[in-house]
C-alpha cells in the first residue's frame, strides 16, 4: 500500500468551477490531502507516507554528514579539541543524561496512553455500550452488518455514500430544473471519483500501518456535506419530498464517516505512540552503551591516524554522537507524522481551516 500512497501524493485533481453562493465556488474540489493542502509532494511524503524507520535513518545520515563537514571544513580545530579528554567527556556526559531523561519521559507518555484503556467496570461497560450503539446505528443506516476490520468499515461507508449519490442523480434525471441536474451530476461525479480512489487505497490496507488512516484523510467528506446542504437549500422549491429524503440520507451517511475516521485516528495515535515507546527503549540501550563507552574508554590517544583524509577520532566521535541521537531522531520522525495528522483533522464536519481550499 505504500506505493499506492506515493501514487496518490503524485496525483493531480480535476478542478471544476461553476456555481455560486457568494462569489464563485467549486462544486467538486481537490479530493486528496496533498491537493487540498497545496503543499510540496516531497514534504508530505516525508511527513506522512514514508516509513518512520527510514526517515529516522535518513535524519541520522544527514546529521552524520553535516557533523563531519563542519568538523573537517568549517571548524578544523575541532579535531584538535577532540584529542583532549575534556571535550569528549563534556559532549557525551551531556548526551548520557539526555538519553536517560528522554527515555523516561517517553515511557511515561506510553503509560499515559495505556492508562486510557484501564478503568473500573462501569467505565468499561460504558465504552462497550457506546461502541455497540454506534455499530448498531451504522448497521441500521447502511442495511447490513458492520465489518470488524477498520479498512472494510470505512470502505462500507464510502460505498454507501456513492450508492446514495447515484440514487439522487437518478431521481433528479427527469426534472425540468437544468441547474439542479447540473449541480447533482457534477457533485455525484466528484464524489464517485473520490470514492473510487479511497476504496482502492483501503483495499488490503492493514491497521497498524499508516495506510488505513491515510486513505481516510483523502475522503473529503466535510466539503461534500456542505454541498448536500447547499443543493437542498438552493433548490428547495424544485426538489420533491423523495429527493429531499435522498439528500438527507446522503448527508447522514457522509456524517457517519467523520466519527468513524476520528475513532480510527485515535486508535492509530495510541498504536503509534506505543510503537514509538518500544522503539525508543530498543535504541536507547545501544545509545547508552556507546555513550558510556565513549566516556569510559576513549582518551587522548585511543584513536590515532587518518582514514580518507580525516582524523580517526572525528570518525569515531561523529558515529558515536549520531548513535546517541537515535532516540531523539525516532521521536522527531513519529511526532512529525502525528502532529501533521492532528493539524489536518482539527475540525470534524464541514469546517474548512485551510486557506488553500477556502
Amino acid at each position: 500500500m505504500t506505493s499506492g500512497i506515493d501514487d496518490d501524493i503524485e496525483a493531480d485533481a480535476d478542478t471544476d468551477t461553476d456555481l455560486d453562493t457568494q462569489g464563485d465556488e467549486d462544486i467538486s474540489t481537490a479530493n486528496t490531502m496533498r491537493e487540498r493542502a497545496d503543499e510540496s509532494r516531497l514534504k508530505l511524503k516525508i511527513l506522512l507516507s514514508a516509513n518512520r524507520l527510514l526517515v529516522t535513518g535518513v535524519l541520522a545520515l544527514v546529521f552524520f554528514v553535516v557533523f563531519m563537514i563542519l568538523g573537517q571544513l568549517y571548524y578544523p580545530s575541532l579535531q584538535t579539541d577532540l584529542q583532549t579528554g575534556d571535550t569528549i567527556e563534556t559532549l557525551f556526559s551531556t548526551m548520557l543524561g539526555a538519553i536517560i531523561t528522554g527515555t523516561t519521559l517517553i515511557v511515561t507518555i506510553s503509560q499515559l496512553v495505556i492508562s486510557q484503556e484501564n478503568g473500573p467496570l462501569g467505565d468499561q461497560h460504558e465504552r462497550m455500550s457506546s461502541a455497540m450503539d454506534f455499530r448498531s446505528y451504522t448497521s441500521e443506516l447502511l442495511g447490513r452488518p458492520v465489518p470488524v476490520d477498520p479498512s472494510a468499515f470505512l470502505r462500507l461507508i464510502v460505498d454507501a455514500t456513492q450508492q446514495r449519490a447515484s440514487a439522487l442523480r437518478d431521481a433528479v434525471a427527469d426534472t425540468g430544473d437544468e441547474e439542479l441536474k447540473h449541480d447533482v451530476d457534477e457533485f455525484t461525479d466528484s464524489l464517485t471519483g473520490n470514492a473510487d480512489e479511497v476504496r482502492d487505497q483501503l483495499d488490503g490496507a492493514q491497521f497498524g500501518s499508516f495506510d488505513v488512516l491515510f486513505a481516510a484523510l483523502n475522503f473529503n467528506y466535510g466539503w461534500k456535506i456542505f454541498q448536500v446542504e447547499r443543493i437542498a437549500y438552493e433548490h428547495d422549491e424544485t426538489l420533491s419530498n423523495e429527493e429531499h429524503q435522498l439528500l438527507e440520507e446522503l448527508k447522514t451517511t457522509l456524517s457517519m464517516f467523520g466519527p468513524a475516521r476520528e475513532h480510527i485516528k485515535t486508535l492509530y495515535f495510541q498504536w503509534a505512540l506505543i510503537d514509538l515507546s518500544q522503539l525508543i527503549l530498543y535504541v536507547s540501550l545501544p545509545a547508552l552503551v556507546v555513550t558510556g563507552g565513549m566516556l569510559a574508554f576513549v582518551g587522548d590517544s585511543t584513536f590515532t591516524g587518518v582514514t580518507l583524509g580525516i582524523e580517526n577520532i572525528l570518525w569515531i566521535v561523529d558515529a558515536a554522537f549520531t548513535i546517541s541521537l537515535l532516540p531523539f531522531l525516532l521521536l522527531v520522525a513519529y511526532i512529525a507524522r502525528i502532529a501533521t495528522i492532528a493539524k489536518r483533522t482539527l475540525a470534524i464536519g464541514p469546517l474548512i481551516l485551510r486557506d488553500s481550499q477556502r
